[in-house]
């Protein structure tokens, strides 16, 4: 024996018949919440910021690491290009 009931009634009939609380308040409040959170964490995510807190001691590194560069590109002159000074004891030709 089978027996089969069809019910037609909307979500909000259905609770109120099951004796449910009505919760959409609640929810509407909680998803505004939500959206003023994600707005204000948005506006906090400009990319100066970000770089700043998420390497800081990496960019001084990488600073120092470039005026280490420059300095010995800066003092040496031409010894860092390979040329070689001509030994005044050396006869020319």
């Amino acid at each position: 024996m089978k027996i089969s009931i069809d019910i037609d009634c909307t979500p909000e009939e259905a609770r109120k018949f099951l004796g449910l609380p009505d919760v959409e308040p609640m929810q509407q409040a909680l998803m505004q919440q939500i959206q003023e959170r994600l707005e204000s964490n948005m506006k906090a995510m400009d990319v100066d910021s970000l770089v700043s807190t998420w390497l800081p001691a990496g960019m001084q590194g990488l600073e120092q690491m470039q005026k280490m560069f420059w300095s010995q590109m800066g003092v040496g002159g031409d010894a860092g290009s390979g040329a070689s000074k001509p030994d005044p004891k050396e006869p020319k030709g």
